[in-house]
């Protein structure tokens, strides 16, 4: 009975010891709006796919800059007056509870880079205290950057009301060293942003 016992104990044990794991997400488990429908039946290989945008500062920001970094990705634009402040004061948190921490990245994309110039971001850049060693905020190609959105970090919605156009959403997306999608979060709610950070702590693990 002892020896049953001691099975028993280091079974439960064994389980509940197991390190946590967070999801891979593939497209086809994210809501169809915020995926391209090329991507409507994708379960599994998904990754952010490469990229060339150009930082506040006129540098060229490719997935090179990223490589074996886990990062935080989301969509905004420098004239937004509703979630965006909200999203970059997140993002800025994010920054400074890492400030120390070399394995973790932030990058934030516009969605309207005929108005957000690398001028205009260094400038909110600078507003914002965005950290250029840490943070990109990046412009570039539309159709590339829309491209990003729906077919890598099924981020965005399609505008109903104007063609070749997104909604941009509150999420943060969460991505490995490995390009993959481990995590969405709401950019708008700092509980979700401890959960993020909480899961960064899990990734940095595996």
């Amino acid at each position: 009975m002892l020896l049953l016992s001691i099975i028993i104990i280091t079974i439960i044990y064994n389980i509940y010891d197991q390190p946590k794991s967070l999801p891979v997400w593939q497209p086809a488990e994210v809501n169809r709006e915020l995926v391209d429908s090329t991507l409507y039946y994708t379960k599994k290989y998904h990754t952010v796919a490469d990229f060339s945008l150009t930082n506040q500062n006129g540098e060229t920001i490719t997935q090179k800059d990223y490589a074996g970094k886990i990062y935080v990705a989301d969509f905004f634009f420098t004239t937004c007056q509703t979630i965006c402040p909200i999203m970059t004061d997140h993002m800025f948190e994010i920054q400074e509870r890492l400030k120390e921490n070399n394995d973790v990245k932030l990058l934030s994309h516009t969605v309207m880079p005929e108005v957000d110039s690398v001028a205009q971001l260094k400038k909110y850049a600078i507003e914002k205290g965005v950290d250029a060693s840490k943070w990109n905020l990046v412009t570039g190609d539309k159709k590339e950057i829309y491209a990003l959105a729906r077919k890598s970090y099924l981020a965005a919605k399609d505008n109903p009301y104007k063609a070749n156009d997104l909604i941009h959403t509150e999420n943060f997306v969460l991505v490995d060293a490995k390009k993959r999608i481990r995590g969405f979060y709401d950019g708008t709610d700092p509980e979700a942003i401890d959960r993020l950070l909480e899961d960064i702590e899990i990734l940095e693990k595996e």
